[in-house]
């Protein structure tokens, strides 16, 4: 199978494209290479690896690579509500109006599988599971452009709706909560907490693309639907998680902020049950992520990997 992965360069297009050729398939990678990062550089020496140097928001440069393709991943976004509130044009024709132009030039034949973000559903209700029929509420710009865009996808393909990715990536990111706080773990000793109470679900890259991996297989019976990809195990809040990764982390303590609040809102639990029931499971737990994390972060002293 040919994929056409644009933005695969990324935190986890630079595990999914590996992944997808280790498993036989052609894969081109539409991406800018912005960054400059040879997180594919190992893939150039397989024949099936085709990089491709455009912006996913130009059709001129993404339509002939989509009529070569049987299935398309369009990971190209600014990623976070931080990032999208600095460039409100690049967040709107990036997150939302080139993955709908995209899926406008899908043929049914095509496979379109979109990773969007659990954080559509906003605020939850209390204690109640968001689960995929929960009403979305984005609090964010980056969480409506993801909203809309999935909106699009649906009517032809899948949509993968992922908790907060943790995990080492060749192009890694120290911006996304679990990597952030073992890092001012391994680092500092110690992290300032604002709304300690807010909780996330949370699932390793690894299983990330475990997922992408499912949703091909299992195309047909998955397709014009979303699905909640997470930890089932993971629903936690900010400070619940300080106490896990304080397993890990001898010495390390966590403080509420007596001032200021956390200007991303999201606060709710997640049920997987709908994504579960169709086969796939995560292998890496968070404890296992956090144990990762730590042994990685002796190798980084810089902040290169923030997602600026």
């Amino acid at each position: 199978m040919h994929f056409l992965v644009t933005g695969g360069t990324g935190y986890i297009g630079s595990m999914l494209v590996p992944a997808l050729l280790q498993n036989g398939h052609r894969v081109t990678v539409l991406d800018t290479f912005a960054a400059g990062d040879a997180t594919l550089a190992p893939c150039c020496i397989n024949e099936a690896f085709e990089p491709v140097r455009g912006d996913a928001r130009d059709m001129r440069t993404v339509e002939p690579l989509l009529k070569r393709a049987d299935a398309v991943i369009p990971l190209a976004a600014l990623v976070g509500a931080p990032l999208c509130a600095r460039d409100e044009i690049g967040a709107v024709s990036l997150n939302r109006d080139a993955v709908i132009d995209l899926t406008k030039r899908v043929s049914g034949d095509q496979m379109i599988i979109y990773p969007t973000t659990n954080s559509g559903y906003g605020i939850g209700e209390g204690n109640a599971f968001c689960t995929e029929e929960s009403p979305l509420r984005p609090v964010s710009l980056y969480g409506r452009t993801k909203v809309e865009a999935e909106q699009a996808v649906l009517e032809k393909g899948v949509s993968l709706r992922l908790a907060t990715v943790f995990g080492m990536s060749p192009r890694m990111r120290l911006d996304l909560l679990v990597n952030d706080f073992t890092w001012r773990a391994v680092t500092d000793r110690a992290v300032v907490l604002f709304e300690p109470h807010f909780r996330r679900n949370y699932i390793h890259v690894r299983d990330v693309v475990k997922a992408f991996m499912h949703a091909v297989e299992n195309y047909t019976k998955m397709r014009g639907q979303p699905f909640n990809v997470g930890l089932s195990e993971a629903n936690l809040s900010k400070a619940q998680l300080c106490e896990r990764i304080a397993r890990h982390v001898p010495g390390f303590v966590w403080l509420e902020a007596p001032v200021g609040e956390d200007p991303d809102k999201r606060d709710y639990v997640v049920s997987n049950e709908k994504m579960e029931k169709t086969g796939w499971l995560p292998d890496v737990s968070l404890d296992a992520g956090i144990i990762e994390l730590v042994k990685g972060f002796r190798m980084l002293r810089n902040g290169r990997f923030a997602n600026v």
